[in-house]
């Protein structure tokens, strides 16, 4: 099988890693406008050869792991290459308007929407990591949109790196998601912010910072260069989730001005369920995969 990668950072680069090992007779390419990135994932074993867009003709399988505004304006050349038994899928955190740009595209049936909730704060091809796909979920956006026999080919390889698979319409996918990955990070964002403003004035700020500070603010080191389309595309969602959750910060304030600590342990108390919710899905997921035999 010859898979073709486009965009041979961390999500490309770890998707490379994965099928190499999980995958028999398989074949890698890389394709990337980033010359030292592409020499680097194939330095360090990412890839098999170096391609370029006129090679994907040969393609029996493309993963698209660019940044969505990118990706809008590649996936329709890609699929103008591409052969008819060849599956393009995506690793692209938006997929309204990715799935709009292609839907009266000749071969739309080649296209499989998807978006890996997989991924770290770094980036580029040093970044990848072997077993990054395992146990995560890959949400598959309008399955019934690709052809069947490529809906197979596609999801025997998801299936063999480890990954549970959720199926959703586009529309919810961008709307569930502005909660869960791009609130996360613009609150991460923010606090870094926050606090290197602070530290203009008070260095030793960071001396005092420990693990819990890490971990809150570990998404702000993510790139901007990926993370500013994706707000653009996902706005009305994303300025949504961000009213609840000023009108959740502004509460809290009020609280602690009218001195209510009482309330405000019951709030905290009464999100300590997340932890029951997170667990319970961690759980529920690995379950499935190991049924599955993975």
């Amino acid at each position: 099988m010859k898979v073709y990668i486009i965009g041979t950072g961390l999500i490309g680069g770890s998707f490379a890693l994965d099928v190499k090992a999980e995958v028999k007779d398989v074949e890698i390419f890389g394709i990337d406008h980033n010359e030292k990135h592409l020499q680097e994932a194939l330095e360090a074993g990412l890839i098999d050869h170096k391609a370029g867009f006129d090679d994907l003709v040969n393609a029996d399988f493309v993963y698209l792991a660019i940044p969505v505004d990118a990706s809008m304006e590649i996936l329709p050349k890609i699929l103008d290459v591409v052969n008819e038994n060849c599956v393009v899928t995506d690793a692209g955190s938006t997929k309204e308007e990715l799935c709009e740009k292609v839907a009266k595209h000749p071969k739309r049936r080649n296209y499989l929407a998807g978006h890996p909730i997989a991924g770290t704060e770094f980036s580029g091809p040093t970044a990848a990591l072997h077993g990054l796909f395992k146990y995560k979920t890959n949400i598959i956006c309008e399955i019934e949109k690709t052809a069947f026999k490529l809906q197979e080919k596609a999801l025997e390889i998801f299936h063999a790196i480890g990954m549970r698979i959720r199926y959703m319409d586009p529309v919810s996918h961008d709307r569930h998601i502005a909660y869960v990955s791009h609130l996360s990070h613009i609150s991460s964002f923010m606090l870094g912010k926050t606090v290197l403003e602070k530290e203009k004035n008070e260095r030793d700020i960071f001396d005092l910072a420990g693990s819990g500070f890490a971990s809150t603010v570990r998404l702000a080191k993510s790139s901007p260069e990926m993370w500013t389309p994706i707000f653009r595309q996902n706005k009305k969602n994303v300025i949504e989730t961000l009213d609840e959750y000023i009108s959740n910060l502004k509460h809290f304030r009020q609280l602690m001005e009218a001195n209510d600590f009482e309330e405000v342990f019951q709030e905290m108390h009464k999100t300590n369920h997340i932890k029951d919710v997170l667990n319970g899905i961690t759980q529920n997921e690995n379950l499935k995969i190991l049924e599955n035999g993975k």
